[in-house]
């Protein structure tokens, strides 16, 4: 398996597409952050990623601390907000919504997404777009997350977005009608067009980017994380890395760190918590997870747990199992929605 995936199954990332949106100008919506909806759009996920696919015409994307300039969307370009900044769609930049957060609760009658409408000027073109979220875990430890920067803008391919957008548009218009299963196949869609926007924004860097991202396609670097990855429980050592990519140990640590921000052996630490934590939450034991990753003693491995984590892996295997919502981040709100 290549790491991008390895690293997208292990946090478990998980996709909806929450609106459906006609506007004609002048129009804007405003979301809010991921830390104030989050709770409500996906309770079960560490952090909550916001997204927009533009599927029609044009707009503008703008966070709303306008930490960035604004991105002009055309149809088949997706911007998403890694950190889960509260952002803007818009006819124009600048504008500013007023954003209820109740609108954001999960439906338990109905499916997603809602429909929205908004035709201030019936003459103006159409811009068409969805809006939706992404959940994963950030604990114990996430790369790709940490790597991606506060926005990211790319295209979807041409040869996948023949595909995509006619499958959006038909899952949409089904959904409207209660067609089965179209909200899970939003949900897919919507990690597909993600895992899309990954590799052009990996395709875009510049050849003296660094970071984690950029690591994927050094030789070196890159080959060095698919050994991690592919077998996390091996008894790893810096001179053995070194060999796997046939570099000498000082400069394979030096051109590692430089690319990924931290020694490789302190990646594949928190890479082994990582999926230890899955296996924990799997169901394994302490030991068995510990074994799995490469420890051989159940105290070394729950040291280092405790240190990168903040808590033992029994405790967080607790609360982990606690917090789950027992309707899988359904749940019913006042308004009835």
């Amino acid at each position: 398996m290549d790491v991008m995936s390895d690293v997208l199954l292990s946090v478990r990332l998980t996709g909806a597409v929450f609106f459906d949106v006609a506007a004609r100008s002048p129009f804007v919506t405003e979301s809010p952050s991921s830390a104030v909806i989050g709770p409500r759009v996906m309770a079960d996920a560490d952090h909550v990623i916001g997204f927009h696919v533009v599927t029609r015409g044009s707009c503008w994307a703008e966070a709303v601390d306008r930490s960035d300039p604004p991105l002009r969307l055309r149809a088949g370009e997706m911007v998403i907000y890694p950190a889960g900044d509260a952002n803007t769609m818009t006819s124009a930049p600048g504008l500013r919504g007023h954003p209820d957060p109740a609108l954001y609760d999960r439906p338990v009658d109905s499916a997603l997404p809602f429909t929205i409408t908004m035709h201030s000027d019936a003459s103006a073109e159409e811009c068409h777009f969805v809006c939706g979220f992404l959940g994963c875990d950030i604990r114990p430890f996430n790369p790709l997350l940490e790597a991606l920067p506060v926005v990211v803008r790319a295209p979807v391919s041409p040869a996948s977005w023949q595909w995509m957008a006619g499958l959006l548009d038909a899952a949409v218009q089904a959904t409207g009608h209660g067609g089965a299963g179209r909200e899970a196949m939003l949900a897919k869609l919507a990690e597909l067009m993600f895992v899309e926007a990954l590799r052009a924004h990996l395709d875009s860097l510049p050849p003296d980017a660094r970071g984690w991202v950029a690591g994927l396609r050094d030789p070196q670097v890159g080959r060095a994380l698919q050994v991690i990855h592919g077998h996390p429980g091996e008894a790893w050592n810096l001179d053995a890395l070194a060999r796997a990519v046939s570099m000498s140990r000082s400069s394979f640590a030096e051109r590692f760190a430089a690319y990924v921000g931290m020694p490789p052996m302190q990646y594949l630490t928190r890479w082994r918590l990582q999926v230890a934590s899955r296996l924990l939450e799997d169901g394994h034991t302490v030991t068995r997870a510990a074994a799995a990753v490469g420890y051989q003693s159940e105290s070394a491995f729950t040291r280092a747990f405790k240190r990168h984590v903040g808590k033992a892996p029994g405790a967080w295997r607790r609360e982990r199992a606690s917090s789950k919502p027992a309707l899988h981040g359904l749940k019913a709100m006042p308004n009835g929605r």
